[in-house]
């Protein structure tokens, strides 16, 4: 049985963190070595957009040269005779004829005896933009064009994967040495994928560096909400959610730079080295370590904090035994599994509404974000665009989310998103300005719920299973990620299904945000009770 006053026992690592300064210096040195691995986020998540690109292309026509006629023409004349146009004027990119066609170069369009044929000898691609992409690589176009876009699936099943494994595993041991994991795999797979000699080696290796990747991206942001006091928690969601922009500018740059697909990989995974050696200055967090009863390990790290924060006079009163009354050590030796987030009923229903949200808000950010071929501008230009509205946005977030909470945040974004892409529906092709400007407005939308969204599943799990939560929700943000490439491909049964299925998720996870708690101004759940009975 727990004592009457326990819950106010057991409550006691905030006001811990509040005697020893939860936003000092210690904390933004926590913020400042996460970046350098959470920037990598971003440069691989997106990669798509420049690795598996699509030049123009054409079939490759040198064996219709087959007498001295096709040899003397121009490159033009070559292109007239060898492919046929396609209603733009432009020549087709997966059929050719037969035969030359000579008689188009005296201006007739009789297509008699005519008969096209899928290109026989490869494709020549326009290397202005993409020195190599995948698609060049092992000629994902045409027929193939769908093993290009599972490249991105591919990848995403492994964050899928990796996301509850890592998520369950730093919950049981603790989150510095999983990211210590995290770092080294996601490195390691990285660059063996960029020497990858075949597509099948490559795709498998994409979906390790996936698994991996995950790790760095659910246990950096637990750890920094873990270490700030409740009224710099917005702060902290918000401020690591930069990185993310940062990223995303190192990315456009580096691509623009490298533009060969191998030399890229390597390019935007080599800050991971640096993560790597700041690791040894990187904190456990002791909210973990108090919830698991290692109370030695969690002083070690408060008095580091307090120190740090010149704060070391509190420290007087609070010990390890101190801290052992704050653990409840008989829930620190219980372990806890993902069977936990539906065991109980209130929690079961944070874990059904909040995996919905997070399939909905990935499935909507990545079908926009992957798609930057489709608004008429140079790929970077659009990539640059879409990653510079998302600065002012998240500070305009920070704003709104301390003034108005959490869940209106999450509700308003999605909706406001969900009728950018309504909009976008309607706009012709042609109105690239337009359309332009209608995707940017639901690109900032939908990256501002994606901020909110992890700031907010972190305060609404108890410290006990926060990562298994995190891991949970990720798992299902990543089947909504994996899914949404293929969206696409629904434009060959009807050219507006693809933006209306993203329009109609964006409008149901605003609704089923509605659903979920408001946590602005609250204390952190520690345990699972914290939830079931009412605080």
């Amino acid at each position: 049985m727990r004592s009457p006053d326990s819950h106010a026992v057991k409550m006691k690592f905030d006001s811990i963190l509040a005697e020893i300064n939860g936003f000092g210096k210690f904390q933004i040195a926590l913020v400042l070595i996460q970046i350098l691995s959470r920037i990598t986020l971003p440069c691989h998540f997106l990669l798509n957009n420049f690795m598996a690109a699509v030049p123009s292309h054409h079939c490759n026509i040198d064996a219709l040269d087959t007498g001295a006629v096709f040899g003397n023409l121009t490159l033009d004349q070559k292109l007239a005779v060898g492919i046929p146009a396609e209603r733009d004027g432009t020549p087709s990119s997966c059929q050719m004829f037969s035969e030359p066609q000579y008689e188009y170069l005296l201006g007739s369009n009789s297509s008699k005896g005519s008969f096209t044929v899928q290109c026989q000898n490869g494709w020549v691609y326009d290397k202005s933009t993409f020195k190599s992409t995948l698609a060049t690589e092992w000629d994902l176009v045409c027929s193939r064009k769908g093993m290009n876009k599972a490249t991105a699936t591919i990848f995403f099943i492994g964050v899928m994967v990796g996301a509850p494994v890592f998520g369950f595993l730093s919950d049981r041991f603790g989150r510095r040495p999983l990211l210590l994991v995290s770092y080294l795999a996601s490195l390691i797979f990285a660059v063996l994928s960029a020497f990858s000699t075949s597509y099948v080696m490559f795709v498998i290796l994409r979906f390790f560096t996936g698994m991996s990747l995950a790790g760095i991206s659910i246990m950096a942001i637990v750890l920094n909400v873990e270490w700030f006091s409740i009224e710099h928690r917005t702060f902290s969601g918000v401020i690591i959610s930069l990185d993310w922009t940062i990223g995303n500018w190192i990315l456009v740059g580096t691509a623009y730079f490298v533009n060969e697909w191998r030399k890229l990989i390597l390019a935007v995974t080599s800050p991971l080295i640096l993560s790597i050696i700041a690791w040894r200055w990187l904190p456990e967090s002791a909210r973990w370590l108090v919830a698991k009863g290692k109370t030695d390990a969690a002083h070690h790290y408060i008095m580091k904090c307090a120190k740090m924060n010149n704060r070391s006079k509190c420290m007087s009163t609070i010990t390890p035994a101190t801290l052992l009354e704050c653990a409840e050590t008989e829930h620190g030796a219980k372990k806890y599994t993902f069977v936990d987030l539906f065991r109980t009923p209130n929690i079961r229903k944070l874990a059904i509404y909040s995996g919905m949200l997070w399939f909905g808000v990935a499935f909507t950010y990545y079908g926009i974000t992957l798609n930057i071929t489709g608004f008429g501008l140079n790929p970077y230009l659009t990539q640059f665009i879409f990653a510079s509205i998302e600065m002012p946005m998240k500070i305009g977030v920070y704003y709104f989310l301390e003034k108005v909470g959490r869940k209106h945040g999450q509700m308003g974004s999605m909706l406001l998103t969900g009728l950018c892409l309504f909009i976008n529906i309607f706009v012709p092709k042609d109105k690239w300005t337009v359309r332009t400007v209608v995707a940017v407005l639901g690109k900032s939308m939908s990256e501002a719920s994606f901020t909110i969204m992890y700031l907010y599943t972190t305060e609404l799990y108890p410290t006990v299973v926060r990562q298994n939560g995190l891991g949970y929700t990720s798992f299902l943000a990543r089947l909504g990620v994996s899914i949404s490439p293929l969206i696409v491909l629904l434009e060959d049964l009807w050219h507006l299904l693809p933006a209306a299925t993203y329009c109609a998720v964006a409008v149901g996870t605003g609704l089923v945000a509605s659903l979920l708690p408001e946590t602005l101004n609250t204390r952190l759940p520690e345990f699972i009770e914290d939830i079931e009975k009412p605080r």
